[in-house]
């Protein structure tokens, strides 16, 4: 991971459910609710807000992680188990005309930079919604990814239910909305719902190795493609104009382009 910012954007400390570590180019969040498996309840909710306000401000990489496996005692880690039932069970109509999950991980999805989720263990439910939020999805053999929400008599509302048909194909997507199939790590891999199979020690290394990639690439160049690649078909080919028009007067295109030219006669 790059050396860490002299003004850091957020600090460990003020978070309850997150553990936090921040570099000059990247946050990494780890979920930290381990006595119910990183269930996301209001408190994480409002935390991971916090991080989404912080890099909307000032762009960086975000590498969201959950609770890590140890093959040395045979622990099996978790990313999130889904949203906690102990307050689920409490919600009503109007807390879901809210969209109190959905507006998160739209939030996360729309970031300025892109977003890696490294997956570990059990991704279910709304834990799954999240991991489909970001932009990479790396995952281990032992990942269970998976929508059992109708189960618990309510649908998976959170984004599931036309992120996974654009990220899976409508058949994959609805064996696990409508039949509650569970996904192992090699299933994920198998229909593109994670791009890298690791194992659990080597999940983080793979993680930054992605980040590092991403962080040597321009980072206005990144955002510029990331935005544009999320708009409606009908809008192209305008936006791509545009955002091109505006990355051919920046500073690191000519910078980066005679470094190229300088490169090549020598």
């Amino acid at each position: 991971m790059s050396a860490e910012s002299p003004q850091a954007l957020l600090g460990a400390a003020a978070f309850a459910t997150l553990l936090v570590t921040e570099g000059a180019d990247r946050v990494a969040v780890q979920l930290n609710r381990p006595d119910v498996r990183n269930a996301i309840d209001a408190q994480m909710v409002a935390e991971l807000h916090a991080v989404c306000e912080a890099l909307e401000a000032t762009p960086k990489v975000l590498i969201l992680s959950g609770v890590p496996g140890d093959e040395a005692s045979g622990k099996i880690g978790f990313f999130a188990s889904g949203a906690d039932i102990a307050e689920l069970i409490d919600r009503r109509r109007e807390d879901a005309l809210v969209g109190i999950n959905s507006g998160l991980f739209a939030r996360i999805a729309g970031l300025p930079m892109p977003v890696i989720a490294a997956l570990d263990g059990h991704a279910l439910g709304g834990g799954a919604e999240l991991a489909y939020a970001a932009d990479f999805r790396i995952g281990t053999r032992e990942l269970r990814m998976g929508q059992p929400e109708t189960t618990l008599g309510i649908m998976a509302a959170a984004g599931a239910s036309w992120r996974l048909k654009e990220l899976v194909g409508e058949p994959v997507a609805k064996q696990m909305l409508l039949a509650g199939q569970i996904l192992t790590g090699e299933g994920c891999l198998h229909v593109g719902l994670i791009t890298e199979l690791v194992e659990s020690t080597d999940l983080m290394v793979s993680a930054h190795a992605l980040a590092d990639r991403i962080c040597a690439q321009d980072p206005l160049a990144v955002q510029a493609t990331k935005r544009v690649f999320h708009e409606p078909r009908e809008a192209h080919p305008a936006v791509d104009n545009q955002a091109q028009a505006e990355l051919f007067e920046s500073p690191a295109k000519f910078e980066r382009m005679q470094a190229f030219l300088d490169r090549r006669k020598k």
